[in-house]
């Protein structure tokens, strides 16, 4: 008789068995993905049979296996396809699988205590201190993404520019981020109790850069008002176009003004592992923390991000709390101490660090510099094959990864344009034959082709362009 109260299988051969056809079904589902429609709508029925009362008895395996295999991944959002351009999607590989499976095995919990995976951690934090070439006194933290890692560097900063915590820290205290950064620097001010209202939204040039000369000015007045300035971020990558700031000259600002300079590198501070590309990050090097992506460029699968410190003692003073239950000891499980519970908001924290190291193991940097370098390759074709397009028009300067575009034949209004190429846009997706994004430059909407896919061929751009123009031809 099995044991009711135990959920491990009462047959191993046979969860040993379904395991390996799960395995099988999710490998040949990414073997062919590229032959499937980038997205489709999940059908009603589906969503019907996803709306069922809380299981009071167990399922069988097989088929909750079945449903997994023929509803769910044929469904899915659509960035394992070379031609899913939307949003800043990364892409993973099928390699992401396997660490995925020992991470699951372990069930480790990484908030703190002596163990193996705590030093896998480690090493990833190391790594990312020598990829950045931050000093010695550097240290950092696995994260579920750049949002978590922009609250975590930004609680630092405000900690050690006030002296305090909570609302107190609040106080007079304002930041400046350049207008095209990412939504989640907002929020993040929102959470710290500083207030939307502090941060200031510096003006861009005609390359949506910061425009350093307006923040230095901003700054001076801020001061003459009596508030207290306290950081300066800087973006490696906006969002919308790409566009990477004049990180060297903010860097050298913020020494000047005694602010704590952190850089939003969400995709783009990975980049530094292309030597091509490296150059235009010149100055993150300076940051006092940085802010990035493993799940976006870097193709590990979601969700991992990471948080970079200049001086880890600034991120410990900011999170270091350790009641009696979480007592330290010098020997024992309750060692290797620091945890990492103080070092962010988490206690329980998953073993994400397994995919990141398996991955950086696994390929290589120079092989991952590559593949980014060919994507900032395949923007600047797109470009190429849009410019000279009389039905055509670039929306913005091709600066990185990111293309903005839309069909324009001339004769229609802005706002019939705006219709006509988010119309275009719905087409493509709904048609599973491309899945670009819209974002709105200087008030006119414009298709958004971010590409962070190392799946993409410039076939596929290819495709892109003559489907646009072949839809932008029948709506007109």
């Amino acid at each position: 008789m099995s044991d009711q109260t135990s959920l491990d299988p009462d047959d191993w051969d046979d969860f040993r068995q379904r395991a390996h056809a799960a395995l099988d079904a999710a490998i040949s589902h990414m073997q062919r993905r590229a032959d499937l429609p980038v997205w489709q709508q999940t059908p009603e029925d589906i969503r019907a049979g996803l709306r069922i009362p809380l299981p009071r008895t167990p399922g069988d395996p097989g088929a909750l296996a079945r449903q997994i295999e023929t509803e769910f991944l044929p469904h899915d959002v659509g960035n394992t396809h070379p031609r899913f351009f939307g949003w800043v999607h990364g892409s993973g590989t099928p390699e992401g699988i396997i660490p995925e499976i020992f991470a699951a095995a372990m069930n480790a919990n990484l908030g703190g205590r002596d163990h193996v995976a705590n030093e896998v951690e480690k090493q990833v934090i190391r790594w990312c201190v020598e990829m950045f070439s931050f000093p010695e006194t550097a240290g950092g933290l696995v994260v579920s993404g750049t949002s978590m890692a922009t609250l975590i560097a930004l609680k630092s900063a405000r900690d050690k520019a006030s002296g305090a915590s909570g609302m107190e820290a609040a106080r007079k205290l304002v930041g400046y981020a350049s207008e095209q950064a990412h939504g989640c620097i907002g929020k993040t001010f929102d959470i710290l109790g500083l207030g939307r209202e502090s941060l200031r939204k510096v003006p861009c040039d005609t390359d949506f850069r910061m425009q350093p000369k307006a923040l230095a000015e901003m700054i001076r007045q801020d001061r003459d008002a009596g508030l207290a300035p306290f950081c300066i971020i800087g973006t490696a990558g906006s969002v919308n176009v790409g566009a990477v700031d004049p990180l060297d000259i903010l860097a050298r600002l913020a020494k000047s003004q005694g602010l704590w300079f952190h850089v939003d590198g969400a995709f783009g501070a990975t980049a530094i592992l292309s030597p091509t590309l490296a150059p235009r990050l010149r100055g993150i090097e300076q940051a006092d923390s940085i802010a990035f992506d493993f799940h976006k460029w870097l193709h590990v699968n979601y969700d991992a991000g990471f948080v970079l410190m200049r001086d880890a003692q600034d991120q410990l003073r900011a999170f270091s709390d350790r009641p009696e239950y979480l007592a330290s000891a010098d020997r024992g499980l309750a060692a290797g101490n620091p945890w990492f519970c103080e070092y962010g908001p988490e206690l329980s924290r998953s073993f994400r660090a397994l995919k990141v190291w398996y991955q950086l193991a696994r390929f290589g940097t120079d092989r991952l510099g590559r593949a980014i370098e060919r994507n900032v390759s395949q923007a600047q074709y797109l470009g190429k094959l849009i410019a000279p397009n009389d039905k055509l028009e670039l929306m913005a300067p091709v600066g990185l990864n990111i293309v903005c575009f839309r069909f324009n034949p001339g004769g229609l209004a802005d706002d019939r344009l705006d219709r006509l190429n988010a119309e275009i846009v719905i087409m493509l997706q709904e048609s599973g034959i491309a899945a670009p994004s819209t974002t709105r430059l200087h008030g006119r909407l414009a298709i958004r082709v971010n590409l962070t896919n190392h799946r993409t061929r410039k076939k596929d751009l290819d495709i892109l362009v003559d489907q646009v123009l072949t839809l932008g031809a029948r709506l007109t």
